[in-house]
Parts: C-alpha cells; sequence; structure tokens
C-alpha cells in the first residue's frame, strides 16, 4: 500500500475537504456542539474556522444528532449523518471521505475546537501538499505547566526531524538526569520551569491523504494503541510518516463548563479588539 499516494503540488482547494465531527452526547458537558459562544452554535464556528484557511475548498460536519444537523444546515453549512456504531470520530470521518473521490485532503478539526487557528490549518494543508512521503499533518503545542506533563489526559508527542515517533500519555522524553537531581519528576519540573520545553502537547487536528484515512479505518488495532489508548499509533506501527508541526497559536477544547465560560471570554475579547482597530 502506497501511504503517500499522489503529491497534488498543483493541488487547488477544491480538492481539500474539512470534516468536522460532532456528536451531541458528552460525559461532561451534554450537547456542546450546539452551545452559544457569540451568539452562534459552537460546531458552527469550528466551520467558520475551518472555510477560513484559504487552501480548503468545502467543510462538513459529521454527526450523529439530528439537533446538529439541522443547526448547521440552517447556518447555511454543509452536514451529513454517517452510521451511529462507528467506534471513534476517525471511523465517522472515513465514511464521509469514502464519498468524495474527488478529494485528495482531508482535514480532521475537532468540533469543540472553535478557537483553532485557520492559518494552522492552512500550514497543516500546505505541509502535506508539499512533503510527498507524509501520509499525515498533525500539530503540537508547548507545555504550560508541570501538570500538563503528569497528566495521563494530555497527550505527549515526541517529535524528531519534524516527523512524530511516539504519541503517549505518560511524560515523554523522560529526563532521566534532571529527575534523578531532583528525587523526582514532579520535584524536577517544580524546581527547574525550563524542563517544560522539552514536552509538546499533541493537539487534535489531523490532515489525512485521503487514501491512508480509508486504509488506516481497515487496520486492526496495534498492541501499543489499545495499551494507550491512542489511535495514532496505529498510523505509526503500519508505517505511515506523520509530520508534527507546531500551531500558529493555541486553541483550547471545550470539554467542561469552565472550558465554555473561558472560550467565550476569549472571543469576546478578540471582538472588542476588532472592533476597537476599525
Amino acid at each position: 500500500m502506497n501511504h503517500t499516494g499522489p503529491n497534488p503540488q498543483n493541488n487547488n482547494k477544491s480538492r481539500v475537504v474539512a470534516i468536522v465531527p460532532a456528536r451531541y452526547e458528552s460525559t461532561r458537558l451534554l450537547g456542546k456542539a450546539l452551545l452559544e459562544i457569540a451568539g452562534k452554535p459552537m460546531i458552527c464556528l469550528v466551520v467558520e474556522r475551518a472555510l477560513a484557511a484559504r487552501n480548503v475548498g468545502r467543510a462538513i460536519v459529521a454527526t450523529d444528532d439530528q439537533r446538529i444537523f439541522e443547526a448547521v444546515e440552517s447556518a447555511g453549512y454543509e452536514a451529513v449523518m454517517p452510521r451511529r456504531d462507528h467506534q471513534s470520530g476517525t471511523d465517522r470521518i472515513a465514511e464521509v471521505a469514502a464519498t468524495l473521490p474527488d478529494a485528495e485532503i482531508i482535514v480532521n478539526v475537532q468540533g469543540d475546537e472553535p478557537l483553532i487557528s485557520s492559518r494552522t490549518i492552512e500550514r497543516a494543508v500546505d505541509e502535506l501538499i508539499n512533503d510527498p512521503r507524509a501520509g499525515i499533518v498533525t500539530i503540537w503545542e508547548t507545555m504550560e505547566s508541570a501538570a500538563d506533563v503528569l497528566s495521563p489526559d494530555v497527550v505527549k508527542i515526541v517529535v524528531e526531524d519534524g516527523r512524530a515517533i511516539y504519541f503517549s500519555r505518560a511524560p515523554v522524553p523522560y529526563p532521566r538526569d534532571a529527575a534523578r537531581t531532583h528525587g523526582s519528576l514532579e520535584a524536577a519540573l517544580r524546581n527547574d520551569p525550563s524542563l517544560l520545553s522539552q514536552f509538546r502537547k499533541h493537539t487534535g487536528l489531523y490532515v489525512y491523504r485521503r487514501e491512508t484515512l480509508i486504509d488506516f479505518t481497515r487496520w486492526p488495532q496495534s498492541e501499543l494503541e489499545r495499551l494507550e489508548s491512542l489511535e495514532q499509533l496505529r498510523a505509526l506501527a503500519h508505517g505511515v510518516e506523520i509530520k508534527a508541526i507546531e500551531a500558529s497559536s493555541r486553541s483550547v477544547g471545550v470539554d467542561t463548563a469552565a472550558d465554555l465560560d473561558r472560550v467565550r471570554s476569549i472571543i469576546e475579547e478578540e471582538e472588542c479588539s476588532l472592533e476597537s482597530r476599525l
């Protein structure tokens, strides 16, 4: 199987499609895709950000819920309802991608990332277009706190020469000498904050070659994927090159009511700043 496929050097944006998975059920924030931010459902803000990327020609919301479907369509955007029995959002996206034979590049934009930078999306798409060896491009951000490094809920990415070589919920790469000197990793991070720069937080934007995405969902789970509960490890196990670039700006995923309040405040500040410049 060719992980890379054709390199669309003369790609026009009609061949780049963003697919935004959005579920209604959420254990911590029910119906979050429809919660209002800046007078719009959150899912519509995500679609706007995706379409604002200069090299994305189309954005489609893939949802399991009629309420989300109707909210997206009433705002003038595209929505589809894939099968409900998929195991993951990636499987849902792949079902939609399989119906788009003219698409070469699929952008997976998470439906709970209303602050995702259009510039980040643009750069990630460009990286895949310009690197024929890569099958996937993803992004990372610097760590903000020792708590993030130590938290299993914050996924760490190990990058070498611009490519992801591992993803983990554990603090990797592990600074052995510093941990020994200070007695533990936690103490090392507390006493030497510069160690934070050794860690990168993986964020959930993926840009796939369409055939890589479809192949990915046909492969069985890898042992490491099951162990870490991180499906991107399946791609590495099958030899897919994953290019990793730093995000242009930080995003905030909305998982809790506190996250929602934070995003609302940030967008309100952005709008006030924009108005003051006009």
